[in-house]
């Protein structure tokens, strides 16, 4: 009997956060084995009507003369406005960074700020409008959910037990090596200098799981068969690592 490997959730596409099962975050983490074990992975691609904006041609510019736009959030508003250091209507990504802090108010890193920026500027301008600002910001607030469900102990990070729990109940069944890996690679800079247990902070937990999720996306496509394994040249090994996030 052959065995077909099925490569985490369905849906979720693009980077979203997993969705909620029906009643929020349960205890013990999402239905048994994660995500529905049958489908494969795959599901629709990120749609930016989710987190507003999207279409084709640049979003409207609401700026400090326009005022915010009908029925926008006048808090959100305010916020945005205060990063928008010149009343463009549009802040870049040095903007958004200034406006966005962890837990432990550090800011997010510029990686984890690229990232945000490329899924939201969706006219490739390198910045981004108050109505994409508001997506991304409730994008934000969904993965924040998310990250405070398995910070077990209340911490503000997630160490390597809590991302293995993490990342099995979105499908990824990462072994010990990978996993020790994964964590090494979105650990705080100040965690490697200042302590001996390395923990990520929110921006880098939002990261891991989008690169896992993006490179077994890579993989899937590829294992037709679902064996578990795929033969590449390395000019498709290369772009699938350099299209990483």
């Amino acid at each position: 009997m052959s065995y077909q490997y099925s490569y985490g959730p369905q849906g979720g596409g693009g980077g979203r956060p997993p969705p909620q099962q029906q009643g929020g975050y349960q205890q013990g983490g999402y239905q048994q084995g994660g995500y529905q074990q049958g489908g494969g992975y795959g599901g629709a691609p990120y749609q930016s009507s989710q987190y507003g904006g999207g279409g084709g041609g640049r979003p409207q510019a609401f700026n400090q003369g326009s005022g915010p736009p009908p029925g926008g959030d006048p808090q959100l508003w305010s916020w945005f406005m205060s990063v928008d250091r010149d009343g463009s209507g549009q802040i870049n990504a040095t903007e958004l960074q200034q406006a966005l802090v962890n837990g432990d108010w550090t800011p997010f890193s510029t990686d984890c700020v690229k990232l945000l920026m490329n899924m939201f500027d969706h006219d490739r301008s390198g910045t981004i409008t108050f109505n994409e600002f508001a997506g991304l910001w409730k994008y934000i607030q969904d993965w924040q959910g998310v990250f405070r469900h398995f910070d077990a102990d209340r911490s503000g990070s997630i160490d390597q037990g809590e991302l293995s729990r993490a990342l099995s109940n979105f499908g990824y069944n990462l072994n010990p090596r990978l996993l020790h890996l994964m964590t090494q690679k979105f650990v705080t800079s100040s965690d490697v200098a200042g302590s001996t247990r390395g923990t990520i902070t929110f921006d880098g937990f939002v990261r891991c799981c989008v690169v896992v999720k993006t490179l077994t996306e890579s993989f899937a496509r590829r294992d037709v068969q679902r064996t578990g394994r795929i033969t590449i040249s390395y000019d498709d090994f290369m772009d699938i690592c350099l299209s990483a996030p």
